[in-house]
Formats: C-alpha cells, sequence, structure tokens
C-alpha cells in the first residue's frame, strides 16, 4: 500500500543528510523506507550480535557502512548517533545518506537533539489512515499486518501487546510486575476519548499516581497512545487543565474492550467514543502525512460547555469539530459549537468553521444549521489537507 508519507521522506532526503522516522512498531516504518531506497543498505540495530559488535567497535561498524543506509530501531544504540553525526560533518552538503528509524519517539529524540541538530529530518508514521486505504475501519485499526489479514485480527492483537509490553515496556521502564501493566492497559482502554484522570487509573490498580504518569509518558512516546490537551482561550487560559487520552490505533482500543466485531461494536456503549478516537486518530495521522506537528485541542469550560475538536487553522483561525457516530445528523448536535462561536465572536475572534463529522455515506447537503455542516470523515480529511 502507497504512503502518504513518501512524498515527505523523499523531499527531507534532497534536503538533509539524514531522515528520522519514528512511530509506533510495525506502523510500516521499515516497508516505507526499504521501498523507497530499495538499493539502500540494511541495517536491524535489534540483532544482540549487530548492537554487541556496534556498542564494542562503532567506529569499525560505521566504516563498514556503505551509504545510503537504513539503520532501523536505533533507539537500541543511541550512542551510536555521535557517530553518524561526525560522518555528515565530513561531508555536510551530501544529502539523503541516513535514514534512521526508531519506535521509541522520547529516547530516540534526545539523540537526535544533541547530536544531530540541523542535520536531519524528523518526520513521523503512524498506522494507515483512511486516505491511504479504504480498509482502515474502527474495527481493524491501521496497522498493515491486520488490514492484509483480518480475521487473524485478535491473535494478532494479542502477539502485539505481548510483544510490545516485553520488548519495549519492560527496556524503557524495568516493570517488574508485567501483568499488573497488562492490567492497566485494559482499563486506559475503558477511559478511551476521556478526560484523564490519573487517580482514577491509580487507585484499582494499586500503584502511585506518578507510575501512572510515567506509564502513560511511555504509551504516547511509543505512539500507543495520543494526549490531546485543552484549547487555550484567547486570553491563553486553559479553561480545563486536563488532557483526554485516546489509542491512536482503534483496533488496538477494541481488542483491549473485547470488541471482537462490528456487530458487538455496534452494541458497546463504547461505540462513540471509539468513533471519537477514530477521528481524532485520522486528524494526527493526515497532519503527520504532511510533514505538520500535531495540532488537535479540545474545550470544555466551567460551565459544562464542550466540543470534541478545536483545530488551529493557518490563517489564525480555528475550525470547531464534533464528532457522532451516526448516519442521522440533527441540528441540535451543533448546538456546542454554535454556542463557543457565537462567544469567540464576541471576543473579537474570527467566526470559526463549524462541522459535525458523522459516519459515512456523504450528505446530500451539508448544510445543518446557520453557521454549521454536517460532513463525513473523507470531507473532514480534504478540508484539513486543503489548509496548508
Amino acid at each position: 500500500m502507497d504512503r502518504l508519507l513518501a512524498s515527505q521522506v523523499d523531499r527531507a532526503a534532497r534536503a538533509f543528510p539524514a531522515v528520522v522516522l519514528t512511530g509506533p512498531r510495525r506502523a510500516g516504518k521499515t516497508t516505507l523506507l526499504r521501498t523507497l531506497r530499495p538499493d539502500a543498505e540494511y541495517r536491524l540495530l535489534e540483532e544482540p550480535d549487530l548492537v554487541a559488535q556496534v556498542r564494542s567497535d562503532p567506529r569499525a561498524f560505521m566504516e563498514s557502512l556503505r551509504t545510503p543506509v537504513i539503520l532501523d530501531e536505533v533507539q537500541n544504540v543511541p550512542e551510536i548517533l555521535p557517530w553518524v553525526r561526525a560522518r555528515i560533518d565530513a561531508a555536510p552538503s551530501r544529502r539523503g545518506r541516513y535514514f534512521l528509524t526508531g519506535s521509541q519517539d522520547f529516547s530516540l529524540m534526545e539523540g537526535v537533539t544533541e547530536s544531530m541538530a540541523g542535520r536531519a529530518a524528523i518526520l513521523r508514521l503512524l498506522p494507515l489512515s483512511t486516505q491511504e486505504t479504504p480498509k482502515v475501519t474502527m474495527i481493524d485499526g491501521g496497522y498493515p499486518e491486520v488490514l492484509k489479514r483480518p480475521r487473524d485480527r485478535s491473535l494478532w492483537f494479542a502477539s502485539y501487546l505481548q510483544t510490545y509490553i516485553e520488548r519495549d515496556i519492560r527496556s524503557i521502564l524495568a516493570v517488574r510486575d508485567l501483568a499488573t501493566f497488562r492490567r492497566f492497559l485494559g482499563l486506559l482502554s475503558t477511559r478511551h476519548a476521556q478526560v484523564l484522570n490519573r487517580t482514577d487509573l491509580a487507585a484499582p490498580l494499586g500503584v502511585s499516581v506518578p507510575t501512572i504518569s510515567q506509564w502513560l509518558g511511555t504509551l504516547e512516546a511509543t505512539g500507543t497512545i495520543a494526549m490531546v490537551h485543552p484549547w487555550h482561550d484567547n486570553a491563553g487560559k486553559r479553561l480545563v487543565k486536563s488532557p483526554k487520552v485516546y489509542f491512536v490505533d482503534s483496533g488496538l482500543a477494541c481488542h483491549l474492550l473485547g470488541i471482537a466485531s462490528d456487530a458487538d461494536l455496534r452494541r458497546s456503549p463504547f461505540l462513540g467514543g471509539i468513533f471519537e478516537g477514530f477521528v481524532a486518530a485520522e486528524i494526527l495521522k493526515a497532519q503527520a502525512n504532511a510533514g505538520r506537528p500535531p495540532q488537535l485541542h479540545w474545550f470544555r469550560d466551567r460551565r459544562g460547555l464542550e466540543v470534541d475538536f478545536v483545530l488551529p487553522t493557518s490563517r489564525g483561525g480555528v475550525a470547531l469539530v464534533e464528532a457522532k457516530a451516526t448516519r442521522t445528523v440533527r441540528p441540535e448536535m451543533a448546538g456546542p459549537m454554535l454556542r463557543l462561536a457565537h462567544a469567540m465572536r464576541e471576543r473579537g475572534g474570527r467566526a470559526p468553521r463549524c462541522l459535525v463529522v458523522h459516519e459515512g455515506p456523504a450528505l446530500a447537503t451539508r448544510a445543518l444549521a446557520p453557521g454549521a455542516e454536517a460532513v463525513d470523515l473523507s470531507a473532514l480529511l480534504a478540508a484539513i489537507a486543503a489548509d496548508r
């Protein structure tokens, strides 16, 4: 499947000596790079012998490489980054020589910041989006291997979680009680698309709030969850301090919730949250695939006025978005957005675009209420793509 990020990778390779591609495990980073650079040398920095070789004699390892080269899962040996920097600095005008991948953003990014500032373009690849293939659904999510064999969805996610917990979580956090961490993931899935309450998560697990914060930080850094933070008003004040939490892949969220089929999802009390999270993930994917930083917020004031998403636009305004898991859209669904839009105009701000995004197919008319439109997900993403 073609990836929308491919053009950004090619563009970055023409402008920088190195390209760093981060994102969740199994999202397709290696496949993308090896497809774009089929003649590049490839080294997987997870193989024990190779890791030992790099750590014992990094100079010899670097001298053995023929560029362009793909260094996969470089977070396992971040000490190689200064050596990559030295090779780049020896011939700074040569572009597209090093392609690095990593599934642990925080440790990788720290090394990139310290060692390769100005030398590397940093891009992020998330699982497949609906813009890349119609096979992406709420129940299947967007991981390429699931979409190839959807009947094996449950087995794949179970194996993925086991590998993720035993490899990434154990190495990053040194968690002794992996069973408790697995329970934490299940509990967190029930808070999908909800306002984060760390105390509410810590109490049933018998762990501290700082531990929960550390675990959440790791899930976010490895691309498993996304934290959507509150939007600031014109005065620069956050009306609500806590973020909302979303699993980046709806298929993984469904698996953790025990939702095994589309019929199960339609009967589930979590349907609304799963759809809201699906919309959030598709927005973040569209931004990442365009090489843009994540820009997604939500709004709630002290009186309970709440809007699912606030999207800053390139022209200094915002778009307000409500996500509704329905094909029957009613004018009252736009009520919260219109009230917030009215308040924004009263403060002298620009009139925001108000969109209710619903399940497809597209409606014959977008008109929902004065100042509000009803759109399906594809129309919402097209509007985001047009705002560059």
